[in-house]
């Protein structure tokens, strides 16, 4: 498999955007390394951009068109190899060269069940959702249900004035979708994979158990529905007090220190705090949106249910990037052969201004999706966090967005980030 061509840009004026991601892409397909045939193509444009979406689409179809398939979404930032624009104009775009038997591209209005999905078994896929839609966990688990492996990845859209998402499959339109141009509001949208498309992914979380109180994990032993009422056997919100050290009698002080206090969801048995002491690619992130004074509990953005466990955490850059570090050393130990060649380990360790894409990681293309509250200036500088992905894997082809929330199995995460790539054979 070869290297998939990207671009990305910034302009006030689109069309200058475009225009530059264009030839990016271009001069790629003119290497031997870059694929030139590419038929899918994944957009993600900032929020700037959104009310010429339609444009932007027809202009980049009219451009490239061998590619027949479009899929993508709009952010409050978006990400390419080892940049991101984030709160500014922005786009950016990886042409993936994919046998045509291995994908299809679905949407609200030509869902997995339609007649275009006929015998294709989705193994894996790429998932855009608008954050407004009903029952959103519920949908993303049953949507995890319809593939073979359960496994999901993507995210929200976080568009300020409104989520919107790309959606074209085959030679045109997809079917059922009418007049419509390939841009389209509300539920589910985005690449099912085959067997033969080969990934490797992984989820980095954001946040830090609190570390002052004694016991990190909390079973949660009474909850009903988002209100949690006790763990470990003890009211909720006097264990919370006792973990943050603040009592209800300087309220200011109390509230504050709650505000910057998060949940961390995790099912019995599942991948919870890890011997490290950090969260495990299991734990849900959740906001604490209320507290009952009344009944000694805690409201949280999601449901609970008792025998669950709980930690309390806050969001942590020191530890977002010490696991972004973690999660990008196990991809790229997935993918090395077991057995090298000096000079093969030579070439893989190579620093950062030696870090073209080699064959040793067999990487043609990488997906990055991110919260957006890890973006701009989180992880130390603008940038730094895709910085550190490059660094990791080299210099591969890269797109992503920052999400409203984070898509992995079956699982809608926040405060995390979800690194997927494109692999070749052995």
């Amino acid at each position: 498999m070869k290297l998939f061509p990207s671009g990305h840009a910034t302009h006030p004026q689109w069309r200058m955007a475009a225009g530059l991601v264009l030839a990016q892409l271009r001069a790629q397909m003119a290497l031997p390394d870059y694929a030139s045939a590419p038929t899918l193509g994944l957009l993600y444009i900032t929020d700037h951009y959104a009310n010429d979406a339609q444009d932007i689409l027809d202009h980049l179809s009219a451009e490239l068109p061998e590619v027949t398939d479009w899929s993508g979404t709009v952010g409050v930032g978006v990400s390419a190899n080892n940049a991101e624009y984030f709160d500014e104009p922005g786009m950016t775009l990886m042409l993936c060269a994919l046998p045509s038997d291995q994908y299809r591209v679905f949407s609200g209005v030509a869902p997995l069940g339609n007649s275009e999905m006929s015998g294709f078994e989705a193994h894996t896929a790429l998932v855009h959702a608008d954050p407004a839609t009903p029952d959103l966990a519920e949908l993303i688990g049953e949507m995890a249900g319809r593939t073979d492996t359960g496994y999901l990845f993507g995210g929200l859209s976080s568009g300020r004035g409104g989520a919107l998402q790309f959606a074209i499959g085959g030679n045109g339109n997809i079917r059922g979708h009418g007049a419509a141009g390939g841009v389209f509001s509300g539920g589910l949208s985005g690449v099912v994979f085959g067997e033969g498309v080969r990934l490797v992914s992984r989820v980095t979380q954001g946040c830090q158990p609190l570390r002052s109180g004694a016991v990190r994990e909390r079973e949660i032993t009474e909850a009903d529905g988002n209100l949690l009422l006790k763990l470990d056997g003890e009211p909720a919100l006097d264990v919370l007090l006792a973990d943050l050290q603040v009592s209800l009698e300087r309220p200011q002080e109390a509230i504050d220190a709650v505000r910057n206090t998060l949940v961390g969801l995790a099912d019995a048995g599942s991948d919870g705090i890890r011997r490290t002491g950090d969260l495990g690619a299991d734990v849900l992130v959740r906001h604490i949106i209320g507290l009952d004074p009344t009944r000694r509990g805690i409201a949280i953005a999601d449901t609970a249910e008792a025998g669950m466990r709980l930690t309390f955490c806050r969001r942590n850059a020191q530890a977002a990037r010490a696991d972004l570090m973690r999660i990008c050393a196990e991809i790229r130990e997935e993918l090395e052969p077991e057995e090298q060649t000096l000079a093969t380990a030579r070439a893989v360790a190579a620093g950062e201004a030696e870090a073209a894409p080699h064959p040793a990681r067999r990487i043609a293309g990488a997906v990055y999706v991110s919260c957006s509250g890890r973006g701009g200036p989180h992880f130390g500088a603008p940038g730094a966090e895709l910085q550190i992905v490059r660094h990791a894997l080299g210099d591969v082809p890269l797109v992503g967005f920052f999400a409203a929330g984070e898509i992995a199995r079956h699982h809608l995460y926040g405060y995390t980030g979800v690194l997927t790539v494109f692999t070749a054979d052995d």
